[in-house]
């Protein structure tokens, strides 16, 4: 849910007020993402019978409700538990506007919040080492294509280690854990209003 301690017009280091919204009461929506880790962890075990599997979609469940949901396009509880780190989430909330298809849709909210997240990273982390090469007096940085190919790397040692199926396993447990948010807004609407939220 929104947080009101800072207007969403703010920019993104406006820091203290926000960060009381993370230290605030727990929401409805993270109790309910807790309580539904666990039926998660269950069915996921029940399809794969892989205790690992289960517990990698039960943890990236609780992620993406708790740090990594819907309501990071506005000045939020998620969006101020990045602390330091929610200058990154600035554009997204800025593009996006709240409530909308993209970002809390139930289809591609989650899949755009972890294309955004992994594009926005390479970018910042590429600046930050041409900054570390103009500074250390380097010839020339790497090039873009290069944090390409170590992404490609990561993943290769991720399958290796974690087994092929932990990328998907981990965009399952945030996509429900995404959607559970969506679902209970659906429900406070419908509760409130009589009408249901178009989130598809």
């Amino acid at each position: 849910m929104p947080c009101q301690t800072e207007d969403s017009s703010t920019i993104p280091l406006a820091p203290l007020r926000a960060v009381e919204c993370s230290n605030a009461q727990r929401t409805p929506h993270d109790v309910i993402t807790v309580f539904l880790a666990l039926p998660a962890f269950a069915a996921t075990y029940a399809v794969t019978r892989n205790s690992f599997a289960s517990a990698v979609v039960a943890v990236a469940f609780i992620f993406g409700g708790i740090m990594f949901g819907p309501d990071l396009d506005t000045v939020s509880r998620q969006y101020s538990r990045w602390f330091i780190f929610r200058f990154l989430w600035y554009p997204y909330r800025s593009f996006f506007k709240h409530r909308s298809r993209f970002s809390h849709g139930l289809i591609f909210g989650a899949l755009i919040r972890v294309v955004y997240f992994l594009g926005v990273l390479t970018i910042a982390v590429y600046l930050s080492a041409v900054a570390g090469y103009g500074i250390a007096g380097g010839k020339s940085p790497p090039a873009l294509s290069d944090f390409a190919e170590a992404w490609r790397s990561i993943g290769t040692v991720v399958r290796r280690n974690l087994g092929d199926n932990f990328m998907l396993l981990t965009f399952m447990g945030l996509w429900l854990g995404a959607a559970s948010h969506t679902f209970t807004d659906m429900a406070g609407s419908f509760i409130k209003t009589g009408r249901g939220m178009k989130f598809f």
